[in-house]
């Protein structure tokens, strides 16, 4: 994939942002959703790639826009896997809270995986743990590996997880253990993102949540040189079913990284909406400006560049209305 196309997604994921935030603390989680998924996929036409949609806002008769099987891009580019999380977090936007992004990997065709919209276990870590831990292990085990590999004490590891009831046994396992605990409250993608950025203090990300937004945050791991690992929790024949049907023969294995993104090369993009670890939110300036924040990460090359954009939004209403 040309190293171009990196910006390109950029500015998609920077129209999802800008459209869903000024739904920032109104209530409607609906409308949020609204803005940044016709935003986005009005943008996508302008991007050189023949993209197919493997992860985005549900089947053709769920979402009109955006949905799993979608051709996005302008068809002179290279055949793509698109994930598309257009507002990750509505309630976080709708309820003016933190860890609102929006956010879009792209990989070579059949790189992706296929998830289903279903919880899934994950283990999410940074270079220096990647391949020495397993989801597999019991979390003290995985505890006493990570603090042996970090150099660490049990006690100085920090853990982020998400604050649910699904978790009460995991959170008093760590709490038992003396580990820092990182308590979030939404933004699954990004809490498993920054297990891979050192600054953040996160060693480990652990728990469930959903299992397109494992593969999102995989995506942006493989670029950061972290792991994240993964196990669908499969509850119902017919979630079963639809494993199968997405071309998931086991839908009790281990999903590696490998299974979640593949090998070939990525490119991920996320534009904060409101403020996370990761990114800064969407910021209202003097004159009609508004500023972004933005993270493009590349995994052929292992490049992370922030970019932060002020737009002149009375600009892109005269271009957008033909006034010159």
């Amino acid at each position: 994939m040309d190293r171009q196309l990196a910006l390109e997604i950029a500015r998609v994921t920077e129209a999802g942002a800008l459209a869903s935030a000024s739904w920032i603390g109104r209530g409607d989680k609906h409308g949020a959703d609204l803005a940044a998924t016709s935003a986005i996929r009005e943008m996508f036409d302008t991007v050189p790639i023949n993209g197919t949609v493997v992860i985005g806002e549900g089947e053709m008769d769920e979402a009109p826009m955006l949905y799993i099987g979608e051709q996005v891009g302008n068809r002179v580019g290279p055949d793509v896997d698109v994930a598309v999380d257009p507002l990750e977090g509505t309630e976080v936007v709708a309820n003016g809270l933190n860890n609102g992004m929006s956010v879009i990997a792209i990989a070579e065709r059949g790189n992706l995986l296929h998830a289903p919209d279903m919880y899934m276990q994950k283990l999410a870590v940074g270079p220096l743990l990647a391949g020495h831990v397993s989801l597999d292990d019991p979390i003290e085990l995985t505890l006493e590996k990570s603090a042996e590999r970090l150099g660490k004490s049990v006690q100085e590891l920090t853990v982020m997880i998400l604050q649910r009831d699904r978790h009460s046994d995991i959170i008093q396992v760590l709490r038992n253990h003396g580990v820092r605990i990182k308590l979030l409250e939404h933004g699954d993608v990004s809490g498993a993102i920054v297990s891979a950025i050192p600054e953040s203090g996160v060693d480990l990300y652990v728990g469930s949540g959903g299992a397109p937004e494992g593969v999102l945050a995989a995506a942006a791991l493989r670029c950061l040189g972290g792991e994240m690992q993964g196990r669908l929790m499969v509850e119902s024949r017919k979630q079963y079913d639809r494993c199968r049907k997405m071309g998931i023969s086991d839908p009790s294995a281990l999903l590696r990284m490998e299974d979640l993104v593949g090998t070939g090369d990525i490119i991920f993009a996320a534009t904060g909406i409101t403020t996370s670890d990761l990114l800064n939110g969407v910021r209202y300036l003097a004159g009609q400006r508004v500023e972004t924040h933005s993270v493009i990460m590349r995994a052929n090359t292992g490049t992370i560049r922030y970019l932060r954009c002020v737009h002149n939004m009375s600009m892109k209403l005269k271009h957008a209305s033909g006034m010159h």
